[in-house]
């Protein structure tokens, strides 16, 4: 593969560690909603998945019907959760502030709720304005839809491109978008050996749990590739 030119960054997990409040506020509004599931089970069914894929899901399997109080009661109890508990991943800031790679981001939420955690975690004004959602293409992840988007307005060859990723629909996403994929393992919802599993049956091209870990593979990859780095 080229060198790289572009390094995506998925949000949730790898940004900002949201995902254990993310799913305990879901576990939380779907047993109000009639359907009991605990964190194992909606961690697997829904991690890395966008709010559309989340909603056929839970209509298909369950009978749910996911309406507009349904995701206000949710959305509500989830920024409030953001705004008092949410923090960055250990790390992240240095590795952005010292990364010579042009960056983007590229999540499975809604713009709304990933432009409120970079700037609840400070990481805004390091991302902004090269962010982009599930929202602006018809298929998100496991589809590899988002990443090519991201690429494409970013101009860069899908070659060139590193995605950052924390979930298995994240790492399948990348994988068939061509793109080369190091899964990162440090957030706190990462460290089960059923997660670390599904991830490594993957083979994304590294895997590491130290975001500061992330210049020095980058660097490997511009080395690798006759980059001077």
């Amino acid at each position: 593969m080229a060198a790289p030119e572009l390094v995506i960054f998925d949000c949730d997990g790898v940004l900002v560690d949201s995902e254990p409040l993310s799913i305990d506020v879901l576990v939380r509004v779907l047993r109000t909603a009639g359907v009991e599931m605990d964190a194992d089970e909606a961690t697997e069914r829904f991690l890395g998945k966008s709010l559309m894929t989340m909603t056929k899901i839970l209509h298909d399997d369950f009978g749910l019907q996911v309406d507009e109080p349904f995701l206000e009661d949710m959305r509500r109890d989830l920024y409030h959760r953001f705004e008092t508990e949410l923090q960055p991943i250990a790390g992240i800031a240095g590795v952005l502030d010292h990364l010579d790679v042009p960056r983007c981001v590229a999540s499975s939420s809604q713009m709304e709720r990933i432009r409120l955690s970079l700037t609840i975690t400070g990481l805004i004004d390091r991302l902004d304005p090269h962010i982009f959602s599930a929202t602006m293409v018809t298929n998100g992840k496991p589809a590899p839809d988002l990443f090519l988007h991201a690429a494409g307005v970013m101009g860069v060859a899908t070659d060139k491109c590193i995605v950052i990723e924390d979930s298995p629909a994240g790492i399948v996403a990348a994988k068939a978008a061509g793109m080369r994929v190091f899964a990162f393992t440090g957030a706190s919802h990462a460290r089960t050996e059923r997660h670390l599993g599904a991830i490594r049956a993957l083979q994304p091209d590294a895997v590491f749990d130290d975001m500061r870990e992330l210049i020095h593979l980058v660097a490997k990859e511009q080395k690798r590739d006759g980059h001077p780095g």
